[in-house]
C-alpha cells in the first residue's frame, strides 16, 4: 500500500528519448518501462521488493520500506540488511525516491523468470522505484532549473539513483486525477487500458 504523489509538470517517458539537438536514441535496450519522477515529499505507505537488488556486488533481497512524507523512515531486508542500512544512511537524498516506473508483468524480461543481477536488465522485469536522484527531464523545464528550484518543485536531489523492483503479477495501480476521481492504471500487473 503505497501512495506516490507526482509533481505538477511531471512528464512520462518511455524507451525513446531525444538529445537537445533532436537526435532520437534509446538509452536502455531492452526497455519496457514508462517512467517519471515522484514528488520527493509526497510518498507515503509501505512497499515490498519483488526482486533482489544487486547493489555493488551485494545482494539485497526481500526488503520492505516504509515512507512518510517522502522519506524512508523504516527499512528491513531479509538478505543484505546491513547493506540496505548503509545505503540509506549515506545521505538525505537517497532516503527519498527519484523515479517511479511502470512495467507490465508480461514483459519479455519478466517472462524469462531469471535475475540478471544487472539493474539495466532487471528493471525491465517489473515496475520499479528508485532511491535518490530524479531525472530533470521528467519535469517540465526541470533542466533549466537551479538545484533549489528543482527541489522546490518536487524533484529529488541526490548523488545516487538506484532502481529496485516492486512489481508483480498481483499489482494493482490506480491513478488519482486532479478532480479526485480514480482511474485504473494497472490490474494484476498489466495495463488496465489499451496501450
Amino acid at each position: 500500500e503505497l501512495a506516490v504523489g507526482l509533481p505538477k509538470g511531471h512528464i512520462w517517458h518511455s524507451g525513446s528519448l531525444a538529445t537537445k539537438s533532436g537526435l532520437e536514441f534509446l538509452a536502455n535496450i531492452p526497455t519496457e518501462e514508462v517512467f517519471t519522477l515522484p514528488h520527493c515529499d509526497r510518498v507515503d505507505g509501505t512497499v515490498h521488493s519483488s526482486l533482489a537488488l544487486n547493489y555493488n556486488g551485494i545482494l539485497i533481497d526481500d526488503f520492505e520500506l516504509k515512507f512518510e512524507n517522502g522519506k524512508a523512515v523504516n527499512a528491513n531486508a531479509r538478505v543484505g540488511n546491513d547493506a540496505l542500512q548503509r545505503l540509506l544512511s549515506t545521505e538525505e537524498g537517497v532516503t527519498r525516491l527519484g523515479e517511479v516506473a511502470l512495467v507490465p508483468y508480461s514483459s519479455p524480461i519478466s517472462q524469462r523468470k531469471m535475475l540478471f543481477y544487472t539493474t539495466l536488465f532487471d528493471e525491465n522485469a517489473a515496475s520499479h522505484l528508485a532511491f535518490g536522484m530524479a531525472y530533470r527531464y521528467t519535469l517540465a523545464d526541470g533542466e533549466g532549473m537551479t538545484q533549489e528550484q528543482f527541489r522546490a518543485a518536487g524533484g529529488n536531489i541526490s548523488n545516487f539513483h538506484i532502481d529496485f523492483m516492486v512489481g508483480n503479477e498481483g499489482m494493482d495501480i490506480d491513478g488519482i486525477k486532479e478532480d479526485s476521481n480514480t482511474e485504473p492504471v494497472m490490474r494484476s500487473g498489466e495495463w488496465a487500458f489499451d496501450v
